[in-house]
């Protein structure tokens, strides 16, 4: 996508491209670690804490439009796990490729007199800026496609206990006695009866033991 602003070359995620100039088939291949930029990841679920360090394995293609770049990010992502909201950090790989086109080539590598005629297209599509290329917005998508949905701190992770919150991780033989509120009341009233019933056979036990007095 084309941005008014310009880019900044001391940005770690800002490339410098003058080196490969327009030779197609000129390669460059680049190490770096950098920190982190901010919302690396899914947000309120998993991602990649701001300034944490992500090591960078870049592949820099010249071609006829533009630079074509292949790389590797790696990193540790942090969040919480869905189940039972324990902490969880995983480490994250994501590959990604991305076409950076020369602001007067077309997608064919044709220079064209005036770039950006066609809006909805440019869109699509990212630019080298005076011979600069801002790996940001293509880390984020990468990063973003690379992280879980929905993390768990492990496998069959089995949540917390509907009835406390507890965690059942740490305690399996975890439960509660179960009473189907339907039958509440039948049990309430059973109890009575039986309370009753208790009371009366104490009442002629004690006729029986006054006869036997007498």
């Amino acid at each position: 996508m084309a941005s008014n602003a310009r880019l900044d070359h001391r940005n770690p995620l800002v490339i410098d491209t003058h080196e490969l100039g327009r030779r197609p088939g000129a390669l460059q291949r680049l190490t770096r670690e950098v920190d982190a930029p901010r919302d690396l990841g899914i947000q309120g679920v998993v991602g990649v804490p701001e300034g944490a360090p992500m090591e960078l394995e870049l592949r820099l293609e010249s071609v006829m439009e533009g630079v074509l770049v292949t790389g590797t990010a790696r990193a540790t992502a942090k969040g919480e796990c869905v189940r039972c909201l324990e902490p969880v950090e995983l480490e994250l790989e994501a590959d990604f490729q991305e076409m950076f086109t020369y602001p007067d080539a077309d997608d064919r590598g044709r220079v064209i007199a005036e770039p950006g005629d066609d809006a909805e297209d440019d869109e699509d599509r990212l630019f080298i800026e005076d011979g600069l290329i801002d790996l940001e917005p293509v880390l984020r998508d990468a990063v973003v496609l690379a992280l879980p949905m929905q993390p768990v701190c492990q496998e069959g992770c089995p949540g917390l206990c509907s009835e406390c919150g507890a965690r059942l991780a740490d305690d399996p033989d975890h439960h509660h006695d179960a009473v189907d509120i339907r039958w509440a009341a039948l049990q309430g009233f059973a109890d009575s009866l039986e309370a009753g019933d208790k009371d009366e056979m104490s009442g002629a036990e004690a006729g029986v033991d006054e006869k036997q007095e007498k």
